[in-house]
């Protein structure tokens, strides 16, 4: 059913260039949309307000019919009647008109939010693609080459700051008790040689003392005083 009296004949639609950007050309729709939407519902407001106007009049052509009836007119009370039904009609154009508005309002919303969805999606694809670009998996097999590489040189240089200042800390243990062994037999040999001397010490007469005791030599120095007192009596 046609609400606004005879079609209009259909123009053909110009197509406008695509953007090759990511997402200026939809950009400048959104914003249009966005624009267009504002308009509809400034006219669905004037259309609400044309409503209000008529329904006025209706109720004052209902007043009127009434008057009218009382009066025994009943022409004017049909005019007024007929007047009333000239106004519904308005009023039916108005709410079709009101109804096609709302239908496109909700359509450039969604037609804006499918929009800024295909954006949203567009940007993170082209995000994608980017790292792709930077990050191939040769670039991770290369990072991941160097990064072993860089843990395998660390280990070296940890160990080399791990070894011990004194170099014989950690010597070769086989050649220190080696070196050991031949001290100990060193020892052992030098003990075997000095046991026949001590054997020819114990095997020797002991010595005779050549000095005399010191109580005998007291006891001859009193018998010589004594022989000399003896003489000297005589």
């Amino acid at each position: 059913m046609n609400w606004f009296g005879k079609k209009k004949k259909e123009t053909p639609a110009t197509t406008a260039p695509r953007s090759n950007g990511s997402g200026g050309g939809g950009g400048g729709g959104m914003k249009a949309a966005a624009n267009t939407v504002v308009t509809l519902r400034e006219a669905i407001l004037t259309q609400d307000k044309r409503e209000v106007h008529i329904n006025k009049k209706i109720a004052a052509m209902v007043t009127e019919a009434k008057a009218k009836m009382a009066k025994k007119d009943k022409k004017g009370a049909l005019f007024a009647m007929k007047r009333k039904k000239m106004y519904e009609a308005e009023i039916d154009k108005i709410q079709n008109t009101k109804m096609t508005l709302e239908t496109q309002v909700m359509a450039l919303e969604s037609a804006t939010q499918n929009m800024e969805t295909f954006n949203a999606m567009k940007s993170g694809t082209n995000a994608m693609k980017k790292i792709r670009q930077d990050v191939d998996i040769d670039t991770v097999d290369d990072l991941m080459d160097d990064i072993k590489e860089e843990m395998e040189i660390a280990n070296e240089i940890g160990g080399a700051i791990s070894q011990p200042a004194d170099p014989l800390l950690y010597g070769d243990e086989d050649d220190l008790l080696a070196e050991l062994g031949e001290l100990e037999q060193e020892d052992l040999e030098a003990e075997l040689l000095k046991k026949p001397a001590a054997v020819e010490d114990d095997l020797s007469l002991p010595t005779v003392p050549t000095s005399r005791l010191p109580e005998q030599e007291e006891k001859d120095a009193a018998e010589l005083r004594a022989l000399e007192a003896e003489i000297a009596g005589m």
